[in-house]
C-alpha cells in the first residue's frame, strides 16, 4: 500500500510519503456447510482427496527440483503426467496450486534473506563504535558493555554463516516447503504439549494434505466443470481416472446428498453461476468439528477508487491502529476534531480463528460509527512491520519486538481494505511517521477537558487524519496576552501550506532580552514570520535590532542611533 510519491505539503527533516486511496478488494470468498453427507460421500470426498494430494505431493517435489530453471515446457510435461491419472482439468488446478506454493515460498525466502542482511549490518556497525557510544536518532550506537559486545561479534558469524548458505539456496532456487504446514509437522514431535495422540494427529495431518481445489472457467456450465453446483444446490464432483467406479451419475461424476445454500452474497454467486462466469471451489473438512466445508471464489472487476479530493470533501476519521484497539476520532474537512474519540477493542490472544473474529468484529463497529458520522473515508496508517521485527535492530526491548510482531499488519490491512469497500467507505493511507509523537505534543493537551481524557493513542488518530487531509499536524496557538507583542491582534503560528519546515518548531512571538540564537536561524522552521497568512512587515526581520549574545538592549539602541547620526553627516557634507 506505500506509494513513493513525495509530496511538498509536509516537508521537516524527512520527506513523507503523499496520502493515497487503497485500491478496494479484487475477490470475493464465501463458505458454506456441507449438511447431510452420507457416509458414502464422506468416503469419496476422502478418496478423492487423498488421491489428488499424493498427486500434488508428487508435482511439488517435481517443481522444487526444477528451481529456478522451470519454464512452460516444464510446466505442461507436468501437466501431461498427472492428466492420465486424474483429468486435464485436475491436473491444471494442481499445477497452478504448486507453482503458487513455490512462488511463495521463494518470496519467504528472500524476506529472511533481506532480514538476515539487515541484521549482520546492524552488527557490523555497532561492533565497529567504542562500547558505551552514544546512538543518533538515525543510526544505534556502541554496544553497553564488552561482553555484549564479545556476544554479539559471536553472533555476527552465525548470522553470515546463515546469511551465506541462504544466498546459495537463492541463487539455486531452492525452497523448503512443506505440504500440510511446517507447524503442524513439528507438532508431531510436541503431541503432550498439543494435548493430541498420536492417531488425532495423524488425522489432522492427512486432512491437510488431501487436495480438493477446483478452478472455475468462464463458458462453461455453471464456471465450473470439475466442482459443479447447479442453482437449486446440487452439487457433483468429476472423479479422477482411477475412481471412475464410484461415480452415482453420468460422465463419470459423483452427486453429494447435501445441498449447498450460500447465505452471504448468494445473490451474487447466484448471477455468476446462471451466466456461466468463472467460479472456483474448496472442499476441507475441519476435523475438530467434524464438518466438512465448500468455499467459493470468484474475481470481480475492479471498481474505480474514489479520487483523493472527494474523499476529503466531507471529512475523514483518523484511526489509530494499536496491539489491542482501534482509537478513531473523526474530524471535518479543515482538520477540527469533532464529538468524542472512540475505541475498539480487540483480543489478539487464542489461536488464528478466534484472532480473526475480533479483527473482524472491531472493524464491524468501526465502520459502522464511521458510516454514522456522514464522512466519505477512513485514514489509517500504512504501517508494515516486516523490516522492523529484528532483535538487532530494537536490541534489549523484547516486550516491544513482540508487540510489533503481534499486530497483524497485513491481515488486518486487508480486512479492512474487503470490509470497507463493501460499507461504501474509502481508505486513505498515510505516512505513519511521527503521527504518535507528533499528536501527542500538539493535540492530547489541548483536547483533554475536565470530562474527557485523552491518550497519546486518542491524539495519534487526530495526527492521522490530519494528514490524510493534507493539514499539517500541529493545530494553532492561541494569540499573545495582553501587553505583549500588539495585544492579542494577529495569529501567530499559521504557516501557509507550501512553507518548508512548518512541521517543525516555532520560534517565540515575543523577543527575549537576551537572545542566544544566532540570527541566521530564523528561516529554517515555520515559525518565521515570513511565511505567515498576514500583511506587512514580518516581526524579527531587521537582524540588526536582534542583539548579540550578552549585550543588552540599551547597548545596541545606543549603537544604532551612533550609526543613524554619522550617516546623516556624512549626507550633509556630501550636499
Amino acid at each position: 500500500m506505500r506509494q513513493s510519491a513525495i509530496t511538498g505539503e509536509e516537508v521537516t527533516a524527512k520527506s513523507f510519503a503523499a496520502p493515497f486511496v487503497a485500491a478496494g478488494p479484487s475477490g470475493v470468498a464465501v463458505r458454506d456447510r456441507l449438511k447431510g453427507l452420507t457416509a458414502q460421500d464422506e468416503r469419496v470426498l476422502r478418496l478423492v482427496g487423498a488421491h489428488l494430494g499424493s498427486l500434488a505431493g508428487r508435482d511439488l517435489r517435481i517443481r522444487c527440483a526444477d528451481g529456478v530453471d522451470h519454464d512452460a515446457e516444464c510446466w505442461a510435461a507436468r501437466k501431461r503426467e498427472l492428466t492420465g491419472e486424474s483429468s486435464a482439468r485436475w491436473a491444471g488446478s494442481i499445477t497452478k496450486a504448486t507453482h503458487d506454493l513455490w512462488a511463495l515460498a521463494r518470496r519467504g525466502r528472500l524476506a529472511y534473506l533481506r532480514s538476515l542482511e539487515a541484521g549482520v549490518r546492524t552488527i557490523e556497525h555497532r561492533l565497529s563504535l567504542p562500547v558505551r557510544e552514544p546512538g543518533t536518532k538515525r543510526a544505534p550506537g556502541g554496544y553497553r558493555s564488552r561482553k555484549e559486545w564479545f556476544a554479539k561479534s559471536r553472533r555476527l558469524g552465525v548470522l553470515r554463516d546463515r546469511l551465506a548458505a541462504e544466498r546459495a539456496d537463492w541463487d539455486a532456487g531452492r525452497v523448503h516447503v512443506v505440504r500440510g504446514g511446517r507447524r503442524m509437522l513439528n507438532t508431531r514431535h510436541h503431541l503432550a504439549e498439543a494435548g493430541l495422540t498420536e492417531g488425532e494427529w495423524r488425522e489432522r495431518w492427512e486432512a491437510r494434505r488431501w487436495f480438493l481445489h477446483a478452478d472455475g472457467e468462464s463458458g462453461k456450465r455453471y464456471g465450473n466443470e470439475t466442482v459443479r453446483v447447479t442453482p437449486s444446490g446440487e452439487m457433483s464432483i468429476r472423479l479422477p481416472a482411477p475412481l471412475v467406479h464410484l461415480a452415482n451419475a453420468s460422465h463419470g461424476r459423483y452427486v453429494l446428498s447435501a445441498r449447498v445454500a450460500f447465505q452471504h452474497r448468494g445473490v451474487e454467486w447466484a448471477d455468476r453461476i446462471a451466466t456461466n462466469r468463472a467460479v472456483a471451489y474448496r472442499i476441507h473438512l475441519d476435523v475438530d468439528r467434524g464438518r466438512w466445508y465448500v468455499t467459493a471464489s470468484w474475481q470481480r472487476a475492479a471498481v474505480p477508487c474514489l479520487s483523493l479530493a472527494a474523499a476529503r470533501a466531507s471529512g475523514m476519521v483518523g484511526v489509530d491502529t494499536n496491539a489491542d484497539h482501534f482509537a478513531a476520532w473523526c474530524l471535518d474537512r479543515h482538520g477540527n476534531p469533532i464529538g468524542d474519540p472512540h475505541r475498539f477493542d480487540y483480543d489478539l490472544s487464542g489461536d488464528a480463528a478466534h484472532r480473526d473474529a475480533q479483527v473482524r468484529h472491531a472493524i464491524t463497529r468501526l465502520l459502522r460509527w464511521a458510516a454514522s458520522c456522514g464522512v466519505a473515508a477512513i485514514a489509517i496508517e500504512d504501517l508494515d512491520f516486516a523490516a522492523e521485527k529484528s532483535r538487532e535492530k530494537h536490541g534489549r526491548r523484547k516486550k516491544f519486538r513482540q508487540l510489533i510482531s503481534g499486530m497483524p499488519t497485513g491481515k488486518l490491512r486487508s480486512r479492512l481494505v474487503a470490509m470497507a469497500a463493501e460499507a461504501g467507505l474509502a481508505l486513505v493511507a498515510v505516512d505513519p511517521a511521527y503521527t504518535s509523537k507528533w499528536g501527542a505534543k500538539h493535540w492530547r493537551e489541548p483536547m483533554t477537558v475536565k470530562n474527557r481524557k485523552v491518550s497519546r493513542h486518542d491524539a495519534a488518530s487526530i495526527a492521522i487524519g490530519r494528514r490524510a487531509l493534507g493539514h499539517p499536524i500541529r493545530r494553532r496557538t492561541a494569540p499573545p496576552p495582553h501587553d505583549q507583542s500588539d495585544r492579542a491582534g494577529h495569529r501567530t503560528v499559521q504557516a501557509r501550506p507550501g512553507a518548508p519546515g512548518r512541521e517543525g518548531p516555532r520560534q517565540p512571538v515575543t523577543e527575549p532580552a537576551l537572545d542566544a540564537r544566532p540570527p541566521d536561524r530564523g528561516h529554517k522552521n515555520a515559525g518565521n514570520q515570513r511565511v505567515q497568512h498576514r500583511s506587512g512587515r514580518a516581526q524579527h526581520q531587521d537582524t540588526d535590532a536582534r542583539p548579540a549574545p550578552g549585550r543588552c538592549l540599551a547597548t545596541v539602541d545606543a549603537e544604532r542611533e551612533h550609526r543613524r547620526s554619522q550617516q546623516r553627516a556624512t549626507a550633509e557634507q556630501v550636499e
